[in-house]
């Protein structure tokens, strides 16, 4: 299973990007893996607030629909229109291409309660 080592993950399986104030997010590879091949994907408006730990979109496979959650508050900045035509770049790329959302963070201190890679990797070999 590939676990950036750059990356922080939330423990409902989201990663995280931070860049300054802004964080880009996406499903992890185990995510992707879990739901099988990605069909669709539901994307917020740019604009839209997330409040960390509230879903913000929904991603449809061939096996089931999950919700995808926000690992940190703040305001939508851009999100990835490329997965409107091809929702397959969440299972090829999910840590490039198929990532979901940026977020202008309101709190970086909430980063604090994410996973490193380390502890990611325990908790989904848990």
């Amino acid at each position: 299973m590939n676990i950036p080592e750059q990356l922080l993950y939330s423990s409902d399986h989201e990663w995280v990007a931070l860049q300054g104030d802004t964080a880009r997010v996406g499903i992890t590879d185990f995510a992707q893996d879990q739901l099988g091949d990605v069909v669709y994907v539901d994307l917020p408006q740019v604009g839209d607030q997330v409040e960390a730990g509230s879903s913000f979109s929904e991603v449809e496979s061939t096996k089931s629909v999950a919700d995808l959650y926000a690992p940190l508050s703040g305001t939508i900045t851009a999100v990835n229109d490329q997965l409107e035509g091809a929702p397959e770049r969440v299972n090829e790329d999910p840590y490039g291409e198929g990532w979901v959302i940026e977020v202008a963070v309101a709190d970086k201190d909430e980063s604090a309660v994410l996973l490193d890679a380390e502890a990611y990797g325990a908790l989904i070999e848990s």
